[in-house]
């Protein structure tokens, strides 16, 4: 499903709803490049989960992991660092970080630069392609989302349509 987010206040109506949606142990990947607005819808749904504004919610790129706690428990990741030379260095970094854990326990995974992990994270994954469009295409941004499995699958249809989302942003 593609969601044009023309403002901020379009990507901030997506993360706001997708929250209700989450459960304990739901694996959110965020993919894009760099500027695409992967760490501010990460902070918008993180608020729309209940992560109080006085608390940061900033990109975890140099420590790796936050954990957040909202109405459920959020562990927040950036895997860009874990560019090792090799898959299997990756990996056994990515096992010291105990997301796998953390997703086990109830936490909700929310993962920027996640996609190279997909099934080191456990898998079935909610995947939010953030791009960022060309001037002539009415949006300077937009949202393709996908799932990966049958949970990250409900919480896919169970999102607005693209219409129902811009209609309630108030363009």
């Amino acid at each position: 499903m593609k969601i044009e987010l023309p403002t901020r206040r379009h990507t901030t109506r997506l993360a706001g709803a997708l929250a209700p949606l989450l459960k304990p142990g739901d694996l959110v990947v965020l993919t894009g490049d760099l500027g695409a607005g992967k760490t501010f819808f990460a902070r918008a749904l993180c608020r729309a989960l209940g992560v109080p504004h006085e608390v940061p919610v900033t990109s975890p790129t140099f420590t790796l992991v936050h954990q957040l706690e909202g109405r459920l428990p959020i562990a927040h990741a950036d895997l860009y660092r874990l560019g090792s030379d090799t898959a299997d260095a990756s990996e056994g970094e990515l096992s010291q970080l105990g997301l796998r854990e953390l997703r086990a326990e109830g936490s909700a995974l929310l993962v920027e630069w996640g996609e190279p992990f997909l099934e080191a994270l456990g898998g079935d994954a909610l995947r939010i392609h953030l791009i960022t469009c060309p001037p002539d295409a009415g949006a300077q941004r937009a949202a393709v989302v996908s799932a990966t499995g049958p949970r990250s699958l409900v919480l896919l249809t169970s999102l607005p349509s693209p219409a129902t989302l811009r209609a309630s942003s108030g363009r």
